[in-house]
This record gives structure tokens, C-alpha cells and sequence, in this order.
């Protein structure tokens, strides 16, 4: 694998709420984006620039600070939104080079245009549809629940 290029100063990743788009990056006017790959089966991750491969890469840099992922800036939905129509017809490994993963060992069939699209999160309450809330508010909704489970379970 080559090298990643270095990243701009200054960026900050972002969760994006999708299980094949993990992160994403505006830096210079420019979307960074990781897509999770179908590890070992693939490199763990596909680093693009507005839409256009860079490389793979299995390791990131611990300069990108993607972990812990609660500690992330949740996108804007319509930063997702433009994001998600960045990376269209680009969620199975291989897409990019025009030789789209078609192996049965691995789940790149699976990951459509609307897979990518559905939220990595579910709405707090069957009333609630995923539009109606912003990306932040779910993160912060699951990590308060975690903390009160997780103060109920030292009590």
C-alpha cells in the first residue's frame, strides 16, 4: 500500500452516522472520507477526496484522532446528505477502479447506495423517524444512556 498524503492542519474527522462511510473531514473546501471495507476480505479502510480514491490503507494515523468514535463531532444532516451524494455508487470495495467486489467471502454486494444511507443509530423513541432528529442529538441521546446505564450498574 502507498502512503497516505498528509492531511491539511487543523482537520477535524467527523462520525457520519453510516456503517460503510465512517468518517468524514471538510478541510480546504475539500470532503476527506473513510469507507469501512470488508475486512480481512479487503484493507480496512478506502481513503477518498471528493469522491476520488486515494488509497487504501489499514492502519490510520493516530494524528486523525478517530477513536474514541463518541468523542467525534456528529455531521449536520445536510452535511451527511452531501457527503452520502459524494460517495454514491462507491460502497463496495473496488467500485472506484471500475471492478466492483463481487466475491461471495465478503459483504461488498451488500453495501448499496441506500445501505450506505441508513443511520448507524436508531431513533430514540417508534415515533421518531431518523429525520427528525440531527446526527448530534442521537450521539448524545445513546452516550446518556450509556453513562446512566453504566452509573445504575455501580450502584
Amino acid at each position: 500500500m502507498q502512503p497516505v498524503p498528509a492531511l491539511p492542519a487543523q482537520v477535524s474527522w467527523n462520525d457520519t452516522d453510516t456503517r460503510v462511510f465512517r468518517w468524514a473531514a471538510r478541510a480546504e473546501g475539500r470532503w476527506r472520507v473513510l469507507r469501512l471495507n470488508d475486512f480481512p476480505e479487503h484493507p480496512l479502510h478506502t481513503l477518498f477526496i471528493d469522491g476520488q480514491v486515494i488509497g487504501d490503507l489499514d492502519d490510520v494515523p493516530d494524528t486523525w484522532r478517530l477513536w474514541p468514535a463518541t468523542a467525534l463531532p456528529a455531521l449536520t444532516a445536510s452535511e451527511r446528505a452531501e457527503v452520502l451524494a459524494l460517495m454514491t455508487g462507491l460502497g463496495p470495495y473496488g467500485t472506484e477502479a471500475g471492478t466492483p467486489c463481487t466475491g461471495d467471502w465478503c459483504a461488498c454486494s451488500a453495501l448499496t447506495d441506500a445501505y450506505a444511507a441508513r443511520l448507524n443509530s436508531p431513533p430514540r423513541t417508534a415515533t421518531e423517524s431518523p429525520q427528525d432528529q440531527d446526527a448530534a442529538t442521537r450521539e448524545r441521546s445513546a452516550a446518556a444512556r450509556w453513562v446512566d446505564a453504566a452509573s445504575q450498574a455501580q450502584a
